[in-house]
Parts: structure tokens; C-alpha cells; sequence
């Protein structure tokens, strides 16, 4: 996939407005963490620049918002790419995606709670990294690494609820121990293999 920008512009941004700019949006990031109210000047305060610098960017603080949800989302699409999810061995692929997208939603946490669905650019990063992970769920019970009668709709809805619950669980230090506890759920879950069953679990209703 095509090298991402930090933030659409409608041309490239030079490398000294580009550091600006991340300057701004990480320090959004942690003022409105700390303070969801807090206002522009305090960003631009924590960013080390002056208040109309952050106003030419952005011309309300609604606009810097969405701006810091996009900018986690295309983060999270960026950590996914950064996995290989097409060409590495699947379950590599699988636990360094799941790493990877646990550090961001661990230091962006305010920014992703705000990346609107409604923005059509964040909708089309949601869907660009769906997609990579169905096909990555696909190289991976090809491989042998998911069961071949595995549903794999379901098990990606699984899969993103690993994610999330591990996100709001543990912090970005912890991303790879998370990673090894998301992927090792996933493809061992909770149970214990029973003898005469190939390892699957037994149904309920043959045991009544």
C-alpha cells in the first residue's frame, strides 16, 4: 500500500510543517486525555507553539478533533500495513498486527474514541484494514494456523473484541504481553481439548 500522510493536505506538507503538525496533534492527544475540555490555547501550549499557529491548522476545536481521529485512524491502518498482513508467515503476521495496533490504541486512546464514521476518509481506513485482516484470517486457514471449518466472519468479530478488551485493559508497555494473550485466545481459547474429539469442543447437547 501507498506511503500514508499524517493528515489529507492538498499538497505535500514541507518537513517543518509536517513536524508542526504532529507537534499539535500529539499534544492534543494528551491535553484533551487528561482534560476533554480543555481548550485550544492549552494545546498549543503543550505543543510548544504559539495559539495562532494551531488556528491557522484548524479553525475550531471541533476541527482539530476530527483531525486527531483521522490521524489515530490512519495510524491504525499504517501499524496493520506495517505487519505484512499479504506476504508474512500468517501467524507472525497476525501477532505483530495485533501488537502493532495495540501500541496505537494505547497512545492515541482520546483520538480513537473520536474518529468519526461519518468522516468518509476514516470509514475507507476501517474498511482498508477490515479487509487485510480477512485476508490475512484467509492465509492463515490455509496455512493450518485457524481450523479449515473455522467460520472466519465470526472469528474476525472475535478477534476485534480481543482487541478491544485487551486495549482498554492494559497500556502501550504492555503491547507485546497483550499480543501473545489476543492471539493465543484466539486460537486456544478458554477449554481443554477432550480425548475422541480432535481437540474440538464438545457440543453441549451430546453430553446432556
Amino acid at each position: 500500500m501507498a506511503q500514508r500522510q499524517t493528515v489529507p493536505t492538498a499538497r505535500p506538507l514541507r518537513a517543518d510543517a509536517e513536524r508542526t503538525m504532529t507537534a499539535i496533534l500529539e499534544a492534543a492527544e494528551r491535553t484533551f486525555s487528561r482534560d476533554p475540555a480543555a481548550t485550544m490555547e492549552q494545546v498549543a501550549e503543550a505543543a510548544g507553539v504559539a495559539r495562532t499557529t494551531v488556528h491557522r491548522r484548524f479553525a475550531t476545536r471541533e476541527a482539530l478533533i476530527d483531525a486527531l481521529g483521522l490521524w489515530a485512524t490512519q495510524r491504525m491502518a499504517a501499524a496493520v500495513d506495517a505487519a505484512r498482513p499479504d506476504t508474512a508467515p500468517p501467524l507472525v503476521a497476525l501477532y505483530q498486527a495485533t501488537a502493532n495496533v495495540l501500541r496505537v490504541k494505547a497512545s492515541e486512546e482520546f483520538a480513537m474514541s473520536r474518529a468519526s464514521a461519518v468522516n468518509p476518509e476514516v470509514g475507507r481506513l476501517h474498511a482498508e484494514v477490515r479487509d487485510a485482516c480477512g485476508r490475512l484470517f484467509r492465509r492463515a486457514q490455509e496455512a493450518g494456523v485457524l481450523r479449515a471449518d473455522a467460520d472466519l466472519a465470526w472469528t474476525q468479530r472475535v478477534y476485534f473484541a480481543l482487541l478491544h478488551e485487551a486495549a482498554v485493559s492494559g497500556d502501550e508497555a504492555d503491547a507485546d504481553a497483550m499480543a501473545t494473550r489476543v492471539v493465543d485466545t484466539l486460537l486456544r481459547g478458554a477449554g481443554t481439548a477432550q480425548p475422541g474429539f480432535g481437540g474440538r469442543p464438545t457440543d453441549p447437547q451430546t453430553m446432556a
